[in-house]
């Protein structure tokens, strides 16, 4: 029996992350597009050639990796950059998200993606889960967290589904303004469902 696979998403600095690796934890299979999303661009694959012949030497380090932070502030100033960018690395991203996830040998697979709504690339998942919190919080989480300016907040936000939108697209919601023992309690009931369902 194929595993269900189950799509968790959410804006920036909701908690995707304490989520996945909580499900993790309880026995599912993690697939996360972050990671592949490096594992795509390290030193050696065609995907960081063709980066470094569209943008230039600049969004290579010295060491031949990619300099993310270069490629970042070119992408968010240039809307045509940014699709540029994502026809070349969603339709490997998601290529391997979905082998990994359907070679799960677990009864359920988690597949991490931060636009899972916005890509539209995920027809295959079984339902999805978003994280939930205020625009506020991710705004002051992403600002304490990740060094960058309000600016470069603003651009990620702007790049990203609303928070309305996201919830009415959900099949599940689980709201992350409390503790981490509370989100491990809402993430521990719907493991617990789906694996139910699955095994009935």
């Amino acid at each position: 029996m194929p595993p269900f696979i189950l799509g968790l998403t959410g804006g920036i600095a909701s908690g995707k992350t304490a989520a996945a690796d909580r499900l993790e934890s309880l026995g599912a299979t993690l697939v996360d597009t972050d990671l592949i999303s490096r594992e795509v661009v390290e030193t050696g694959q065609p995907a960081l050639t063709q980066i470094e012949q569209h943008f230039g030497p600049e969004v290579i380090q010295d060491d031949g990796h990619l300099n993310r932070g270069a490629l970042r502030e070119r992408v968010f100033q240039d809307p045509s950059e940014r699709q540029w960018l994502e026809a070349l690395l969603h339709p490997l991203i998601r290529q391997t998200t979905l082998e990994r996830a359907l070679n799960a040998d677990t009864p359920i697979a988690v597949v991490v993606v931060p636009l899972l709504f916005e890509s539209g690339q995920y027809q295959e998942i079984d339902a999805s889960l978003v994280i939930d919190v205020p625009v506020e919080v991710q705004r002051q989480r992403t600002l304490s967290r990740d060094g960058v300016s309000e600016a470069q907040v603003d651009s990620i936000l702007a790049a990203q589904m609303d928070r309305q939108s996201r919830i009415d697209r959900a099949d599940y919601v689980i709201s992350n303004t409390g503790t981490l023992d509370e989100l491990y309690s809402q993430v521990d009931a719907l493991y617990h469902q789906l694996t139910t369902q699955q095994t009935t």
